[in-house]
Parts: structure tokens; C-alpha cells; sequence
């Protein structure tokens, strides 16, 4: 698998063949979110590929005010692949945004951010070439509805893998009683297991779009759900995200469901994830292998884990950005929020993946989950891990306990960090330690991510009554 074309010739030409007639270029904002605008193929030319296409940037949360609301989209031609899902034949090409005032890549364009954050690890001569692998969870439901006014709040969910429904007589009362029972998701077989075809449609249509589908499988929490993709370079893994949520979301609902990568959409059950393997790479070499270490990992590899834990209260903001986050970050539900390393333990917030050889030694992190941004995620661990190089942080670790077992105070006397507890928890971190984000992340960009984050995330959250408030206050 892999690209389709390499250049603006070849882009007309597969075009041609493919009886092409709509283009869609696509960029992502700051929240990770894709947006698009559809050319038709006839007003297509080499010279628009090549120099960009104007479009307002004043809609777009976060982004630029009305008075300089003129932008462009720099298409990436090499990153284009045929949607799967239109009538007409569509093709799908990525782009980066530019800044016509300043005369340079947008500072909040979050796919120009990453490959800034490559090219300054290459300018520090430590590696020029960064390799992530994300692993994204999801849900799938038969229906979600939700409720937000000013007297009124609530949601709900359904499934028939859920165990609520045990005793639902369904259409001519009948119900076929397999489900998974709550944590209880890992591995069965069908029919508990309901999702073996669609997961199936998923990984035949994941690689149509240009992804190497390694595995699929039924995840831990009911209705819950993973595919195991190929790692990519740092934009190429951060592409194939955003191809990922939206074959998945898309194969859902042709099927009558409904999938979201929201982190904690049910309470008592298991979380999405993001887990994200990462190396750094100089001249074809794995720098975070070193035969004979623990895992065979090397010192740059710890110290690249150290410093994305010295200021994961910062790359939190990034990693796990919504108020959402949190709740997925509790003990006893598989969340990795203590901030040690092993090579067995996933328990822990960084496993490194035990006996692995020269090619396949990594570092795994696992507490981000997939409503970050792809490209600020890894751009923002990876700016924290070369940190860690440059000034030798040390993690705690190895840990190879069930750290899920230790309580708060045997944590803390162990002095073993944590995760941030809360959104704004992270938040205010980030506006105390944020150098380390600044030979790349702009004030300006910082200020308005912050601001947004706040605004849109942390406050209406707070100011929120919640069914268990009326259950544990009302009566006060």
C-alpha cells in the first residue's frame, strides 16, 4: 500500500485513468477536525496544484478574523487516494494552509506544525526521519442521543452487544442473549463478537484508501472496537488518522451504526485510546536501540520517554484535549495515567514493547487518546522526547507491577508523577512550561490553542450540572 502518486503529472494521469470528475482538498484545524471543499475535475490545473487555492479561514474555529480571512490551500498531491464513498468519482488530496499576510506556512496549520517539529529535530543533527504508530479505539452504537438546554441535560446510548439490553424483547421478542458483559469484550468470537463483518468492510476499505491493515479485533468494553494499521513518518501516520476516523465512521454508518473515538462515552466500562508507538531514526539507524539494555532499549530512547514525562502535564493539553479526556484517565479501568515505563506492564504510561529486534524497538505511549489532533499530538510528544534528549531527563522505571493495584498515597510514596487530573489541569501546566514547544509552536499559536481550549472545553464544561449532581445534591 502506500501512495498513489508522486508528482502533479502523475496526479493527472491517475486521474484521467480513474475518470476522475471532483476533487476534494482537505486540511485539519486545530481540534483535529477535517474540513473540505469540492473543484470539479474541468477546473482543475497544474498551476492551482502548485500554487494554492484561496478559501476563507474566518469560519474556521480558532483560526483567522474576518478582516484577514484570505487563505490558501497548498495541495499535497503525493497524499492524494480515490474517497471510497462518493457516487462520482472523487479524489481526496490533503493540504497544507498558508498564510498570504506573512508570506509562510500558517503557525496554526496543524499539518505544518508537524513537519516543522521534523525539521528541527534534523536541524539538532539527533534524527531525520521519526516513525509513529497510533493505535485508535472506537465505539460502535446502534444510536446515541444527547440533550444540552438550559433546563435539561442528559444522553444515551444503545447497542445490542450492551448488557442493558439482556432483557429487551425486541422485535417479536426475540433476543439472542450473546453479549459481552461489561470489561468483557476481549477477544470473544461471533456471535458475541457482532461487529466480525463491519470490522471486516472497515480493513478491505482502510487499504483501498491506501493503509496496511495489520489486524482487527473486538476491544475490552462493550460495542468497543480496534484496527491495527502499519506505522507511518510522522505527517504519513498523522494522514492516515485522519483516513482512519473517517473510513470508520463512514463504514459505520452505511451500516445502520453509529462509531465515535470519544474517550469515555459510557461510565463503568473501558475507554478509547490512542496509544502511539514512536522512534527516531538518523541514516537508516533506530536510535532507541540498544541490544542488551532493558527491552533493548537505548539511553536516547529513556531520555526521549523522560522528557515527554517531564512535561507531560503540558503535552497533555495536546494529547488528550477535551474535558472528555479525564474521566478515561481514572484508575481501574486500563487507563494509563502513572508515569513510569516497562516492558510488560500496560499499566504503565509508556510500555516498550518487550524482546523487540533493531527494526521494531519503540516506545509506546499510551495515555493520548483520539480526539487529539494527530499532528499536534506527535508533534508535540516529539518536541517534548528531544527535550528529554538534549538535557538527559531520566524516567522513573521499569516498573513491572500492576501499577492499577497501587493506591494514591503508595503512588506518591513511590513518587511516581501523574497525568493531570483534569483539562484545565493542563492547560494551566502549559502556560508554565512551554519552552521546550517554542523552536516550533509559535506564542501566537499557544495563546489562541489555550484560549480556544478554554473557552470552548473547560468553562461551559464547569458551569454544567450533571445528572450526579442532582442525584448526590438535590436533596441537600
Amino acid at each position: 500500500m502506500g501512495k498513489f502518486v508522486n508528482n502533479t503529472e502523475e496526479f493527472f494521469t491517475f486521474c484521467e485513468e480513474n475518470d476522475v470528475q471532483f476533487v476534494d482538498f482537505r486540511f485539519t484545524d486545530i481540534k483535529g477536525a477535517w474540513h473540505h471543499v469540492t473543484y470539479r475535475m474541468s477546473a482543475v490545473n497544474a498551476g492551482q496544484l502548485n500554487g494554492g487555492l484561496p478559501f476563507d479561514g474566518s469560519s474556521i474555529d480558532a483560526w483567522q478574523p474576518i478582516n484577514k480571512s484570505d487563505m490558501l490551500l497548498k495541495p499535497d498531491v503525493a497524499s492524494a487516494f480515490l474517497d471510497p464513498f462518493t457516487a462520482d468519482p472523487t479524489i481526496i488530496v490533503f493540504c497544507d494552509v498558508y498564510d498570504i499576510y506573512k508570506n509562510q506556512a500558517y503557525e496554526r496549520c496543524p499539518r505544518s506544525i508537524a513537519k516543522a517539529a521534523l525539521k528541527h529535530a534534523d536541524s539538532l543533527g539527533i534524527a531525520d526521519a521519526a516513525y509513529f504508530g497510533p493505535e485508535n479505539e472506537f465505539f460502535m452504537f446502534d444510536s446515541v442521543t444527547f440533550v444540552d438546554n438550559i433546563n435539561e441535560a442528559g444522553y444515551k446510548v444503545d447497542s445490542e452487544e450492551g448488557e442493558w439490553n439482556s432483557n429487551n424483547p425486541y422485535p417479536e421478542n426475540y433476543n439472542t442473549g450473546h453479549r459481552p458483559g461489561t470489561k468483557g469484550g476481549y477477544f470473544p468470537v461471533a456471535p458475541t463478537d457482532s461487529a466480525v463483518d463491519i470490522r471486516a468492510e472497515m480493513m478491505q476499505v482502510l487499504e483501498q484508501v491506501g493503509l496496511e491493515v495489520i489486524l482487527g479485533h473486538h476491544e475490552v468494553a462493550q460495542a468497543q472496537h480496534e484496527i491495527g494499521i502499519v506505522f507511518s513518518d510522522i505527517i504519513g501516520a498523522a494522514d492516515n488518522v485522519q483516513k482512519y476516523k473517517y473510513v470508520v465512521k463512514m463504514i459505520a454508518h452505511l451500516n445502520g451504526k453509529t462509531a465515535t473515538f470519544m474517550p469515555k462515552p459510557m461510565f463503568g466500562d473501558n475507554g478509547n485510546g490512542m496509544h502511539v508507538h514512536q522512534s527516531l531514526w538518523k541514516d537508516g539507524k533506530n536510535l532507541f536501540y540498544k541490544e542488551g539494555n532493558y527491552a533493548n532499549v537505548s539511553e536516547m530512547g529513556l531520555n526521549y520517554v523522560g522528557g515527554i514525562f517531564k512535561h507531560a502535564r503540558s503535552v497533555a493539553a495536546f494529547t488528550n484535549p477535551t474535558t472528555n479526556s479525564y474521566k478515561r484517565l481514572l484508575p481501574g479501568f486500563e487507563a494509563p495515567s502513572v508515569l513510569t515505563y516497562s516492558s510488560q506492564n500496560r499499566s504503565a504510561a509508556c510500555r516498550i514493547p518487550y524482546g523487540a529486534g533493531e527494526m521494531a524497538t519503540r516506545v509506546e505511549m499510551r495515555f493520548p487518546d483520539s480526539t487529539a489532533c494527530p499532528y499536534l499530538a506527535f508533534a508535540v510528544m516529539m518536541m517534548a522526547g528531544l527535550d528529554g534528549i538534549q538535557n538527559k531527563e531520566v524516567p522513573i522505571g521499569p516498573m513491572d507491577e500492576d501499577l492499577y493495584e497501587l493506591s494514591l498515597d503508595e503512588i506518591r510514596e513511590k513518587g511516581i508523577p501523574q497525568m493531570p487530573h483534569t483539562l484545565r489541569g493542563s492547560l494551566e501546566a502549559l502556560i508554565r512550561d512551554n519552552e521546550f514547544l517554542k523552536p516550533v509552536f509559535t506564542d501566537e499559536f499557544l495563546d489562541a490553542y489555550r484560549h480556544y481550549r478554554f473557552e470552548r472545553d473547560v468553562w461551559p464544561d464547569e458551569g454544567r450540572p450533571t445528572a450526579y449532581e442532582f442525584k448526590t445534591t438535590y436533596q441537600c
